[in-house]
């Protein structure tokens, strides 16, 4: 079955590769010009076989290292930021020259979360990649470090490459790193074992999914890997995570890495946008009643089962649902400010009506606003 899969994933007309800070540049830092030019070499010779591939490429912080005549990763924000701004174009400049050897054109598109999280930010990335594949063009995809602030995080380019599978409808999710895949312990200890196919999560619930490694020049690991992966798959798209150095067998079909089965039950597009991509707001917190509506009825989420509004947010605002006890349920677009919320709150909807007027009856979240978080795990 898992044959079948990578078969699959090679054969993908569509597909969205990743890779990381440590497969690009050196332990120092800056561009390692041989491992840049045998990623290249592989996806030119799978795009020249047909095939459409967008490329997510960690590295701009990592370049941007050695020029600047620092040894290991900044910690200060400001200085991320500067050492981003120097590296991107070193990245992108050299990724150009090894592609044109191949008569390949790439693009450069610099992502972030408000891009990702607002929905009209999310349409017009949407065109733009569909142009650019249009094209002819290989899209070369990265966080925007020079003006991000919260967004420099831990893997944050892990969950933009499964964000932008979806987003480019993508048939397949390659995520590559310094390891083989995923281990059942720390590639280093003499017990750790290669897993080869990951047909649920619950598969991986005893594995020691580890941070970052030991390059210092990253920001990911194997779990941040995991979490990409459990986006692809919610969608319906199998994912698989290897070694950069076997990204030709990738495209092989070959019996290398971990293969993450897609899962049985495909989320939504705009589901899968609510579920991963916004930007959380605030928080609702919603009684037992309420609670069973939203969760066993499938119903909207009306004023009259609310109980508490943290934070601050406008209408259209992505918003987490918890129980009075902190469980987080799931997440919607609100159709009511923050502020306005609290006089609403506890009341049925001809109580609302009587007080405030017509609009005031509605749903705070409608149902097709609203995602679970059951709804949001890959069902394998």
């Amino acid at each position: 079955m898992s044959q079948d899969l990578r078969t699959q994933i090679s054969k993908a007309k569509r597909i969205v590769v990743k890779v990381g800070s440590s497969s690009l540049t050196t332990a120092q830092g800056g561009i390692d010009t041989q491992r840049v030019n045998a990623i290249v070499d592989s996806l030119a010779k799978h795009k020249n076989a047909g095939h459409e591939i967008v490329l997510v490429s960690s590295g701009a912080i990592a370049a941007g290292l050695s020029p600047l005549g620092l040894t290991s990763r900044p910690k200060d924000l400001a200085l991320q930021q500067a050492v981003a701004s120097v590296g991107q174009g070193l990245l992108v400049h050299r990724y150009a020259e090894s592609f044109a050897k191949h008569g390949i054109t790439v693009g450069q598109v610099l992502l972030t979360a408000e891009d990702m999280s607002r929905r009209s930010n999310y349409r017009n990335a949407q065109r733009t990649f569909a142009k650019l594949l249009e094209l002819g063009v290989i899209p070369i995809v990265n966080e925007n470090d020079t003006v991000a602030t919260d967004e420099i995080r831990v893997g944050d380019n892990d969950r933009l490459a499964g964000i932008v599978t979806h987003l480019i409808n993508a048939e397949a999710l390659v995520l590559l790193s310094d390891v083989d895949g995923l281990m059942t312990a720390p590639p280093g200890e003499s017990n750790s074992k290669l897993i080869s196919e990951v047909k649920t999560f619950d598969d991986i619930s005893g594995a020691q999914i580890g941070g970052a490694g030991n390059s210092g020049v990253g920001s990911g690991g194997m779990s941040t890997k995991v979490q990409a992966a459990r986006i692809a798959t919610a969608g319906g798209v199998p994912t698989i995570v290897t070694s950069a150095s076997n990204l030709s067998f990738v495209f092989e079909g070959k019996d290398v890495g971990t293969v993450f089965h897609p899962g049985k039950e495909k989320l939504s597009a705009r589901s899968l946008w609510l579920a991963h991509a916004t930007d959380v707001r605030g928080s609702i917190s919603i009684d037992q009643g309420a609670v069973t509506a939203i969760t066993e009825k499938r119903a909207s989420l009306l004023p009259a089962g609310i109980k508490n509004v943290t934070g601050e947010f406008e209408v259209g605002d992505a918003v987490e649902i918890v129980s009075e006890n902190g469980t987080v349920l799931g997440r919607g677009l609100v159709n009511f400010d923050s502020s306005e919320l609290p006089n609403l709150m506890g009341k049925n909807s001809a109580k609302l009506l009587q007080e405030f007027g017509e609009g005031y009856d509605k749903e705070v979240i409608h149902r097709d606003d609203l995602v679970l978080i059951d709804e949001q795990v890959s069902k394998n």
